[in-house]
């Protein structure tokens, strides 16, 4: 199967393309970032693109390495691997950008989407 490589980003809707473990990269919108108490330092991030939610598992040590852009991030490029458990997929992130400069091509739509942006 083909799906794009990165550093273009796949859309939310075409990640069951790449087999589970491949390299991704997805873009979107933070809607949620949860760091429960009982997760370890764990952190969870939801992002949203024009065709659904991506589901990012954000490891302690990465944390401290992206903090910045995690904890302020308005709209995110994360590359990692994919993930597939029990019907549900996860980006497990091992780069995560601030792409919230970008949000203002979401106003344009004679500009490219941040999906192809390289």
């Amino acid at each position: 199967m083909n799906w794009p490589r990165p550093p273009s980003a796949i859309p939310a809707d075409h990640l069951h393309r790449p087999p589970p473990g491949a390299r991704v990269t997805v873009a979107g919108l933070v809607i949620l970032r949860q760091r429960p108490g009982t997760a370890k330092g764990v952190i969870f991030i939801t992002l949203e693109d024009e065709t659904g939610v991506v589901n990012v598992i954000v490891w302690r040590a990465l944390y401290e390495r992206f903090r910045r852009a995690v904890i302020a991030g308005r709209m995110l490029r994360v590359t990692g691997l994919l993930q597939r458990e029990h019907g549900v997929t996860h980006v497990i992130a091992d780069h995560i950008e601030d792409i919230s400069q970008l949000l203002d091509l979401l106003l344009d739509p004679d500009l490219p989407s941040p999906q192809q942006i390289r």
